[in-house]
């Protein structure tokens, strides 16, 4: 059975104003550069898609792995096709709050600035349903602030947890704010924004911590003592309210921390 991927179509009809009616080339960037500086912590693909002409890109080569697609002739309707079922509606109701938050409350020099993060099943090469994390950013838009074409990255988490807390995050890169941990399901209000969690610094500490580095190993990595590394681990899980890195990750990953 295919997920209703017209419960997606429809928000992105709806909110045709905010998006681009032209093609727009793809601004000059460092498109490795980008991907590593996305939170991921676990199997991942990405892909660029222009929502002119809902068509793809560029789809990296580990899609196959995921989810068993050709990178070369996969569509964007195969991949919204991989969706379960019964998680497009909340699909859709995330997107549309993304629309609502970024094109509403963002303006539009800043909106490139910006992800949207939230946690759903996708269906894996193996035929089973796993928790993936989806996190899209802005890589071109027109003149006014439109988009033209997004950067999706998708990431296997089902080796954190198994299940969707169904909120989702518009979260602010380069020390803008974020809207974080945001209830899809229930009322309409848009929400305030809020500073990010944690400094700099600590997310660098929490980047090093989900490849399973030492404090040791993180004190070499950024030159600093390993005391000032625990410091900031233990800062780090006071804010998040964890008891430890396991945790963090997972919490980080499914509120949309960073």
């Amino acid at each position: 059975m295919k997920p209703d991927s017209d419960l997606l179509k429809a928000v992105w009809a709806s909110s045709r104003e905010h998006l681009s009616p032209r093609q727009v080339e793809l601004d000059r960037f460092d498109l490795d550069h980008l991907v590593s500086s996305i939170f991921s912590n676990g199997p991942f693909y990405f892909y660029i898609v222009d929502f002119k002409t809902f068509s793809l890109d560029y789809v990296s080569p580990s899609i196959a792995d995921i989810h068993g697609l050709d990178p070369e002739t996969v569509t964007f309707q195969d991949i919204l096709d991989q969706v379960h079922p019964e998680d497009m509606p909340f699909v859709a109701r995330a997107e549309q709050k993304a629309v609502e938050i970024i094109y509403e409350q963002i303006p539009p020099e800043k909106r490139k600035k910006y992800k949207n993060s939230y946690c759903f099943r996708f269906r894996t090469a193996d035929g089973s349903y796993q928790l993936f994390n989806h996190q899209a950013i802005m890589l071109t838009g027109d003149g006014e602030g439109r988009l033209s074409k997004s950067l999706n990255i998708h990431t296997n988490i089902s080796h954190l947890c198994d299940e969707s807390n169904r909120h989702m995050s518009v979260i602010g890169m380069m020390g803008e704010p974020s809207y974080l941990n945001i209830p899809v399901d229930e009322g309409s209000c848009l929400p305030k924004p809020s500073n990010p969690v944690f400094t700099e610094r600590e997310t660098e500490v929490i980047r090093f911590l989900s490849r399973g580095m030492t404090s040791r190993e993180i004190a070499e990595e950024l030159y600093i003592a390993i005391d000032t590394v625990k410091n900031h681990r233990k800062n780090i899980m006071k804010k998040a309210g964890c008891k430890n890195a396991g945790q963090l990750i997972a919490r980080c990953i499914t509120e949309g921390l960073l």
